[in-house]
């Protein structure tokens, strides 16, 4: 394969900051993995993520957005989440007890995903959740 030429497919998708647009990116996460055994874990995922940046980032406030990414590869699914920033720290997996009734939103992606980066800039925060085809979580082979 030359080394510019990526299998790979990636799809992009700009929301209002609306709360009834999450169910617009679960619902165009889950077209776009139609068939794929990663799709309800990366639609929940998808959810998940796009609640978090409506609710404790600036993407949720008037003429606020979030902004979706879904990459497919046939070993690796990629969901990622911009937000609008406009909090002073990246968002983080807390550990709670199973109580709560906030808070555990990333600590259930992480449980899901096989590998959560969270990529913290000026303008907002990206947190990709990796699913791995063929692997159960910790990466190890089925």
């Amino acid at each position: 394969m030359h080394e510019y030429t990526s299998t790979a497919r990636v799809w992009g998708l700009s929301c209002p900051g609306f709360p009834e647009e999450v169910s617009r990116a679960r619902r165009w996460t889950r077209d776009i993995l139609r068939g794929s055994p990663l799709a309800e874990d990366a639609e929940l995922i998808v959810s998940e993520l796009s609640a978090n940046a409506i609710l404790h980032t600036a993407s949720g406030q008037e003429y606020g957005s979030f902004h979706l990414a879904v990459a497919v590869s046939a070993q690796v699914v990629a969901v990622s989440v911009t937000d609008d920033g406009g909090t002073r720290t990246a968002p983080k997996v807390k550990h709670l007890d199973q109580d709560a009734e906030h808070g555990r939103g990333l600590g259930m992606v992480s449980a899901i995903a096989h590998r959560v980066v969270v990529h913290d800039s000026d303008q907002g925060h990206t947190v990709t959740a990796e699913l791995y085809a063929g692997a159960r979580l910790g990466g190890h082979p089925c």
